[in-house]
């Protein structure tokens, strides 16, 4: 496993890290959670990330569970808030009172002293950022989260929030989690460039859309029993990726990542660490094996026109 760097921040996580959204406390029992995570771990990955929003909690439960008898000091482990976790009114954005609150019942959940990457998961129309930057600030100082960041933020909203922290003298974020894989890559226009402006490193999450990029979807097929795609409650986000000219591109792009030596998954993982910009891909995993497949991605160094070549036959070109 190689490790990166958070940006400019001295921090290093796994260049493969673990995540739990559609996962830990839903689709797997703790035994399984813990399982992969244990696995990831004597891999190498030392990034887990969660969210006290998935699965209401029980994600933080589960992931909590599975990191007991590690030595804490080896994990970088990362949680989020923002939405709504009940239908109070004060239980959910980016005020003080929440931020105070969501950080101190993930510290409960997860079982441990403090969050090494407290994130934003949205922006908060609603809140001034100076009551969000100072509450961070605050959480930070008391040692309660060491670094912080934001997800799925656009560019100049991520400019104001550097100024602003800027302007009150605080800690400034550190990462960013947005969605990119070779699906989706509008962070390639904004963000990315403001995030190396910044010295914020990115920790990206679906970089396999959701599975798709896997190759275990085939065109004119319904998706296999067990999978994602095949689950209704959970495959929403993958549609506009799973129609039969995507997947035909899908087999082929997986022919083209045989020819090089890799398989499809870890040549898309790899794909998504060329950016250097880039700190972490996020996975999600049901069972180990896709773990030990997936960590290959790390260090994988391809020539340039190797990317473009592999972006021309996903485009049909």
């Amino acid at each position: 496993m190689n490790y990166r760097k958070l940006g400019r921040f001295s921090v290093k996580v796994s260049e493969v890290g673990v995540g739990g959204w559609l996962t830990h406390g839903r689709s797997i029992d703790d035994s399984m959670t813990t399982e992969i995570v244990r696995c990831a771990f004597d891999l190498g990955v030392n990034f887990f990330d969660t969210a006290d929003v998935y699965n209401q909690g029980k994600a933080e439960t589960s992931l909590g569970v599975a990191i007991k008898g590690i030595r804490r000091d080896d994990l970088v482990i990362a949680t989020k808030c923002y939405f709504p976790m009940t239908d109070r009114p004060n239980d959910r954005g980016l005020g003080r009172k929440h931020i105070t609150e969501s950080v101190h019942n993930s510290l409960k959940r997860l079982q441990v002293d403090y969050i090494d990457l407290m994130q934003f998961h949205r922006f908060d129309a609603e809140t001034c950022l100076d009551e969000t930057v100072r509450a961070i600030d605050d959480l930070v100082r008391a040692g309660k989260v060491l670094y912080w960041g934001v997800s799925e933020w656009k560019a100049q909203q991520i400019t104001d929030l550097v100024h602003t922290a800027r302007e009150l003298n605080a800690n400034p974020p550190a990462s960013n989690q947005p969605l990119y894989n070779m699906f989706s890559r509008s962070i390639e226009d904004g963000v990315l460039q403001a995030c190396e402006q910044f010295g914020i490193g990115n920790v990206v999450f679906s970089p396999l859309a959701q599975g798709v990029l896997t190759g275990k979807y085939l065109p004119g097929q319904p998706a296999p029993d067990g999978t994602r795609g095949a689950d209704s409650s959970s495959n929403s986000f993958m549609q506009r990726s799973m129609t039969d000219e995507n997947l035909t591109r899908v087999q082929a792009l997986k022919a083209f990542a045989a020819e090089n030596g890799l398989g499809l998954a870890e040549f898309a993982l790899a794909w998504c660490l060329r950016q250097k910009q880039v700190s972490s891909v996020i996975i999600g995993a049901t069972k180990p094996a896709q773990v030990e497949a997936n960590v290959r991605a790390s260090g994988v160094q391809m020539e340039a026109s190797v990317w473009t070549q592999a972006e021309k036959i996903l485009a049909g070109q």
